[in-house]
This record gives structure tokens, C-alpha cells and sequence, in this order.
């Protein structure tokens, strides 16, 4: 059983996908703490925002590790979640600080909705990734 770069690569996309899905049940938590007016919009963005950067640079990082190793099929799995988070930043309010959320648009019924099912579809998607590397991991470790 040889270690390679490609296991490695799983490896550490393993443990940081584990980080990105708790970031994700994080962001469905507190978008329904807002839909039912358990917390108000400008605590709720105070904690938000700072975890959005970490998300998206844990996210290229897990992405960059594929490059290298060369693993074209995962890399190209997680392109367009990564075009999506270019284009989200990219379109962010304008605001102060850094971050995706604005709290003063943030109680919008449609603003509120899209956020909400962006939450799920990435929770879904980390979760999928994740036994996408598990499986990929092992079909690594076995070929060497």
C-alpha cells in the first residue's frame, strides 16, 4: 500500500469538507432562526459573514490540492461551485465590511428564500463530495 500525493490530496479534502459541512448546517440553522424571527438580522450577519471567506478559500484550497495531484474528475466536479462563489462575491452588496450578507436586505421574503436554498443545495453538495472522496480516496490507496 503506497501513500501518494492523490491520497493525500483526499485525505486533507476528507477533514476540510467535514469543516465546509458544518459551515453549511451553520448557514441552514441560522437562516431559519431568522425566517422565524428567533434572532434579529444584524446579529445574524455579524456571525455569517465572517465565515464566508474561510468557506470559500477552504473550498479552492480542497480544489487547488486536486490540481496538483492531478485528480481531473474531482477537480472538475467542484468547478462549478467555485465559478458560483466568484460570481457571489463578485455581486455582494456593497458594505462596509467584508461578507455576502447585508442586513438590511437580508428579512426580504425572496432574499431570505434564496439564501435559505443555497444553505441546502450546498449542504448537499458537501455532503456528496464528501463520499465522493471518501470513494476516491480508497480507489487511490487500492491502485498504488
Amino acid at each position: 500500500m503506497a501513500f501518494s500525493f492523490s491520497a493525500f490530496s483526499y485525505i486533507i479534502a476528507l477533514i476540510i469538507d467535514a469543516f465546509l459541512i458544518f459551515f453549511s448546517i451553520f448557514h441552514v440553522i441560522a437562516f431559519d432562526e431568522l425566517k422565524t424571527d428567533y434572532k434579529n438580522p444584524i446579529d445574524q450577519c455579524d456571525t455569517l459573514n465572517p465565515l464566508v471567506l474561510p468557506e470559500y478559500l477552504l473550498h479552492f484550497f480542497i480544489n487547488l490540492l486536486f490540481l496538483l495531484a492531478g485528480e481531473w474528475t474531482t477537480l472538475l466536479i467542484n468547478v462549478p461551485l467555485i465559478i458560483y462563489h466568484i460570481h457571489r462575491y463578485r455581486t455582494r452588496p456593497v458594505m462596509s465590511r467584508q461578507g455576502l450578507y447585508d442586513p438590511t436586505t437580508i428579512m426580504n421574503a425572496d432574499v431570505l428564500t434564496v439564501c435559505q436554498r443555497e444553505g441546502w443545495i450546498k449542504l448537499a453538495f458537501y455532503l456528496l463530495s464528501f463520499f465522493l472522496y471518501l470513494y476516491g480516496m480508497i480507489v487511490v490507496l487500492i491502485a498504488a
